[in-house]
Parts: C-alpha cells; structure tokens; sequence
C-alpha cells in the first residue's frame, strides 16, 4: 500500500518560500529547506521535483500573495496618488529585519540577472501586472487630479517601479529609513500636481 503524504504542502510551499527569501537560492541549501519544511527528502522530491523546482514555485507563490496584497491596497484606497506613496513609504516604514530581507522577487531579479530565463520570465511576468496596476492608478490619479495632468502614465509606471525596486535593493544593503523615506517622497512629489 503507497504511503500518503503526511504533510501540508501549502504550508511546506510558504516555508520553502521563507528560506529562500531569506538566503536566496544560492546559499539555502536543500538540509535547511528540509528542517524548514519538516518534511523529508523523498517527500520534498515527490511533491516539488528538486530544489531548482522548489524555488520556482515558491517564487511564484510569492508574487501571487504579495501582488494580491499590494493591488487590494491600490485598489481600495481613497487616493490613488496615496496609495502608491504609501507603497514607497512602506518600505522605509518596515523593521530592519524587513528592510534586509528586501522583496524575493527583487532578490531573484538580482541573484540571477538574466543567467536564467525561467526565473527571469517569473520575475517579468510580477513586472508586468506592476506597470498595468501603476498605470490604472495613475489614470484615475489623473482624472481626480492628483497627478500632473500631462503625465504619460505608463512612463510613470515604469519610473515608480524602477523606484520600488531601488528602495528595496537601498533597504537591503542597509539605507536607513530617512533616506528610504526622502527617495519615496521625491519620486511621488515629481508627479503631483502643482
């Protein structure tokens, strides 16, 4: 009789997804995913293939919980240049455990580069849903008239994702908040209205 799993694989995913997060793919070795996980080898083989697998999915489970978080924010608030100072600011806002963690995402970006299609086509792919989430926000911005109204919204889209992910590379290496801070209100104040 074959053996069931034994395990929640939902919560072995956002384990797995924690220590690469935290050490990048690189440096978490496959003993740490494991401890982490709980789970066995044989059980990590079955269920996720190998580690190069695991990250995978756990990169994609990633972006999806942290794009879903980020666009009810966007979605739901009353000003939608807010909003998207409050996601800059958010960032300076975070404990300094959170700032060195940075975005696992941005992590993969820069871990990999383009050495990597697969990953790289993971991270595009959360790129992509950013710059059309900017740039719905930035159109009602502009109807409310928050923002400059010759703005061409999908370059400002661009700009305030080159933005985000600079402040997380910044907090990572260790910016300090005020400097975190500063940056995130230039960006935003370069497309308010005057």
């Amino acid at each position: 009789m074959p053996r069931t799993k034994e395990f929640d694989r939902d919560q072995a995913l956002r384990r797995a997804a924690e220590v690469f997060w935290d050490r990048g793919y690189e440096a978490a070795s496959t003993d740490e995913l494991l401890t982490a996980m709980g789970i066995g080898r044989q059980s990590m083989y079955n269920a996720f293939g190998d580690k190069r697998r695991l990250y995978l999915e756990a990169l994609q489970h990633y972006q999806a919980e942290t794009g879903a978080e980020m666009f009810e924010r966007l979605r739901t608030a009353a000003s939608p240049l807010g909003a998207l100072s409050g996601v800059l600011l958010a960032i300076a806002r975070q404990s300094a455990d959170e700032r060195r963690r940075g975005c696992m995402a941005v992590n993969a970006a820069t871990e990999f580069g383009q050495a990597d299609q697969e990953i790289g086509a993971i991270v595009n792919a959360g790129v992509n849903l950013c710059h059309v989430a900017y740039e719905r926000v930035l159109a009602e911005a502009k109807r409310k008239g928050e923002v400059r109204p010759d703005l061409d919204e999908r370059a400002a889209a661009r700009f305030l994702h080159s933005t985000l992910v600079g402040l997380r590379v910044s907090a990572r290496s260790g910016a300090a908040p005020e400097m975190l801070h500063d940056i995130a209100t230039v960006a935003i104040d370069g497309l308010r209205a005057r």
